[in-house]
């Protein structure tokens, strides 16, 4: 009697090359997950520099002078922007038109260049 189906070997050698995909795939996606989250960062805060430039001009501001994101929101920036990694919805940290604005939830690598 011919029995048709797959071996207990053939299974776990299946089982073993399917671990070993995934054991190579996840850490890559998590490397990429992060990556990502970093560079849209970098972008909310090169957005958020053009923001204080413009306000800067239109407004006769110097580096010296503090700035908000009050001051930004709907007239040069549409809505606040958030840091991918920041669930409490701090914000970003601005502080006078000629400092870099900060990235709260990872100041030393989320910065601009």
């Amino acid at each position: 009697m011919k029995r048709r189906g797959f071996t207990l070997v053939e299974i776990m050698i299946v089982v073993a090359i399917i671990g070993l995909l995934a054991a190579i795939a996840i850490p890559n996606f998590i490397q990429a997950r992060t990556r990502a989250q970093t560079n849209a960062c970098v972008a909310n805060l090169k957005q958020i520099q053009g923001a204080i430039s413009l306000w800067a001009i239109d407004n006769g501001k110097n580096d010296a002078d503090a700035v908000t994101m009050a001051n930004l929101v709907s007239t040069y920036i549409k809505t606040t922007p958030y840091c991918p990694l920041d669930t409490a919805k701090a914000g970003y940290t601005l502080t006078t038109v000629g400092a870099n604005p900060a990235c709260p939830s990872d100041p030393t690598n989320h910065k601009l260049p």
